[in-house]
């Protein structure tokens, strides 16, 4: 019996359709358009606006898509996992409000929270269920409202952060295509440079806690941006040489859309040239869980059955990986 792999079919994304431009952030915050730009190649990102929106509107329509990219009858999906961290409420999970929403009545699902590697951990996940034989379908979701957790007076922050996601359906392969291999790490002794202070069971949210502040995204930049160099350049670097891949044998590389100057010396340590690094983080920003698969989804026409594609990441917590996969398809015209 040939070994079953966890193969990608189909792919999609949602963004909301407010721009949030440098310019429109110069009035709310001391910051220019140049100084963005040259720290983090972000030009603008997105924004969900209106009351009672939370990271499910921006993966519903995304799941709705990809059902109708992948022929899926929404009871047809098995399993649903979201990576957020900003979930609709604490409970219950964002998962379960998206099957529903979807009609996925016969699908189980939960939520992952790994920060800016959540979709790569949630993909790791879903990929053994499928490779075990027990699912056939598992859509994995990664999307983020990190306008709900972003201070808007906090330069350090408010310019890098933006609202969006993207989902991919994994089915059985038997021709050794699909998820390959991973590298995941993680580390919480880097808790303290990348957190929220306030709003968990450690410290609820109070008239002091809301007062401080303290229910926003709190980064040291520079300890953050030390640790990601190194941590998502290794773990490429890793996963290829597990698999002796060099940087020719990678037709693409999907990094996690935090920093342009970390996706450059990411593709520098793996050997790869520009034009193989899926980049869109001038328009969207660092959407957290949501960067890879909207990668994916905007980059879809470009890929081929059979190319060696390199996903990595890096996020707080720390958490760090790479997953090395083969694509299971060329796009198909709808």
């Amino acid at each position: 019996m040939s070994k079953i792999t966890a193969a990608i079919t189909g792919v999609s994304g949602y963004v909301p359709e407010y721009v949030l431009t440098n310019k429109e952030l110069e009035t709310l915050v001391e910051t220019n358009d140049e100084w963005i730009t040259s720290r983090t190649g972000i030009k603008e990102r997105r924004i969900l606006k209106g009351e009672n929106m939370g990271t499910s509107k921006i993966a519903v329509p995304a799941v709705k898509e990809l059902l109708r990219k992948t022929n899926t009858r929404p009871e047809e999906v098995d399993m649903l996992i979201c990576a957020t961290t900003t979930p609709d409420m604490v409970f219950p999970a964002t998962a379960n409000i998206i099957t529903a929403e979807v009609g996925a009545v016969n699908a189980f699902g939960y939520d992952l929270q790994a920060a800016c590697s959540g979709f790569l951990f949630a993909l790791a996940t879903g990929s053994k269920f499928v490779e075990s034989g027990q699912y056939k379908k598992v859509v994995i979701v990664g999307a983020d409202k990190m306008s709900s957790i972003v201070d808007y007076t906090d330069r350090s922050t408010c310019i890098i952060f933006g609202d969006g996601g993207g989902c991919v359906m994994l089915e059985p392969n038997t021709e050794g295509l699909g998820v390959q291999d991973q590298v995941l790490k993680s580390d919480g002794t880097g808790a303290p440079y990348l957190h929220m202070k306030a709003g968990g069971s450690r410290r609820p949210a109070t008239k002091e806690t809301l007062e401080a502040r303290e229910h926003y995204a709190y980064q040291e930049g520079q300890q953050v941006f030390k640790f990601a160099v190194k941590g998502m350049a290794d773990v490429a670097a890793e996963v290829m040489e597990r698999n002796n891949l060099t940087g020719d044998d990678v037709a693409w590389l999907v990094p996690h859309q935090a920093n342009k100057r970390i996706i450059e010396a990411t593709a520098n340590r793996m050997g790869l040239s520009n034009d193989k690094v899926m980049l869109n983080i001038h328009k969207y920003g660092n959407t957290t869980s949501g960067t890879i698969p909207l990668c994916l989804w905007e980059y879809e026409s470009q890929m081929k059955k059979g190319d060696n594609i390199i996903l990595a990441a890096f996020g707080g917590g720390f958490t760090w990986g790479s997953i090395f996969l083969k694509w299971a398809y060329d796009t198909k015209q709808d």
